[in-house]
Parts: C-alpha cells; structure tokens; sequence
C-alpha cells in the first residue's frame, strides 16, 4: 500500500506485486479475529478472501486448526478463547493460503509463560515445515531460541544482522561475571590489571572473562576484594544488544 522510498523486496525470487500476495501470511501484534464467528468461520473467510475454492477449504481449515492445536475447537466462538489459542487462531490464519514466508509481529505480547511456549513450539513446528518465518519482538529471549539470524534495530537503523554466533563476535569474551561488590574501585582496578574489560548491566558491574572460568577460579582472581554475590553466565543476546546500541 505504501511505496519504498528506495531498495526493492522480493520474495521467492519475485518482485513485490499482486502475484506475491498468495506467498505472503501476515500475524499482526493486535488479533483481527471476529469474535461472534466460530474459529472454523473465521478460517472460512479468510480462506475466501485469499482465493481457495470452495471445494479446498474445508480440508485446508481442519488442516491449520489441527496443526495449532484447536482442532476440537473448530465449532467453538472466538470470543470463548483464551489469549494464548487467540493467537494460535491468528497464525492458522495466517497459513490457511499456504503461504512461503508469515511475518510474525511480537507474537507472544501478553501471553503467559504456558502460552509463549505453546507458540515458541508452533513456531518451530513451521520451520520444519519449510516455512520463512519473520518476526519481530522486544523479547531478546525469544529471538535467541528461535531464530537463525537476527538484526538488531534501533530507531529504524540496521545496527547489527546475523547469526547469534556471528553477533556474538561484538563481545571478545567467553564469558560474562556479573558482581555485586561495595567496593567498587577496587574491583574496577583489579579487572583493569587482569586486561578484564567492564560494562554496568543495571545496578552490578559485570566483568568480560577472555576465558571460561568457574566461581572459586573467579574469586582466586579477585581475592583481597569483597564480592557480595557473583554470578556466571555466557554471552547472551541481551549483552550483545546493550553493546550495540551503546555505540555512538
């Protein structure tokens, strides 16, 4: 609906047109369900606005509710549904055209933790399935459990893309030490002997280990300074996107 102000899209291989709409499935963060039709109407529709003659709709219908788990829900009114099948709803939506690519947009916003998990295994479920799978969240999480590459955006700049291991190459560590320590020039000293360098992650300082190290290790290379608690974890993407974007 909006032309690009420069670049070009292609999807498959094809130019952006009327062609590729039938390529194309598209989940948006808020459901456009409608609540007084059953999940099997709701399928009906969208199946008919995507062109499926009648004869395949009803096969493609039982197929996309049965692949997100609401296969004995078919008869029941959207409105009835928790948040969680709503969104399964939406996705089936999104496939009932068989499409190549669905564009996922913050899929799992508002859902509980049951729920997030019951689409994170949906989604990997149409991986398999040789489905592209585009989506876009604040939940770095879900992004490093999920996907095969990642782009890390920042007020509509491209800042980093790739694999996670490629992303991980910003951080030279192996690990990450996350410290709580009152004496904080101290410690700040001691990683500057070590050649350790130093972020603050919220209210801690965290230390970037050039090699893997267990706690007691740690602690040996900190004795003489006091460390209320202390924690190890690998490189992650939250590391990665605080990096990032802390560069001018």
């Amino acid at each position: 609906m909006l032309a690009p102000d420069a670049g070009a899209i292609a999807i498959a291989g094809q130019p952006v047109s009327e062609a590729t709409k039938r390529l194309v499935g598209i989940v948006p963060q808020k459901d456009l369900l409608y609540g007084s039709l059953t999940c099997a109407e709701n399928l009906n529709f969208f199946a008919q606005l995507y062109g499926l003659p009648r004869r395949e709709r009803r096969g493609r219908i039982e197929q996309c509710l049965a692949g997100v788990n609401l296969g004995d829900r078919a008869h029941s009114l959207v409105e009835s549904l928790s948040g969680g099948m709503k969104r399964r709803l939406s996705i089936a939506l999104a496939l009932v055209h068989q499409p190549k690519l669905v564009i996922l947009d913050e899929p799992t916003t508002g859902l509980d933790i049951e729920a997030r998990y019951e689409l994170w295994e949906l989604i990997r479920q149409l991986k398999v399935q040789g489905v592209t799978v585009m989506l876009t969240t604040h939940l770095l999480e879900e992004a490093e459990r999920l996907c095969d590459r990642i782009g890390i955006l920042r007020q509509g700049q491209l800042l980093g893309e790739g694999s996670l291991a490629d992303l991980r190459q910003t951080i030279p560590a192996a690990m990450i030490a996350q410290l709580d320590c009152p004496d904080e020039a101290a410690l700040l000293a001691r990683a500057q002997t070590l050649g350790w360098p130093t972020r603050r992650y919220g209210s801690g300082l965290a230390l970037w280990l050039p090699e893997a190290l267990d706690l007691p290790g740690l602690l040996a290379e900190l004795e003489g300074i006091a460390v209320q608690s202390a924690a190890l974890q690998p490189v992650r993407l939250e590391h990665i996107y605080l990096e990032i974007t802390r560069q001018p």
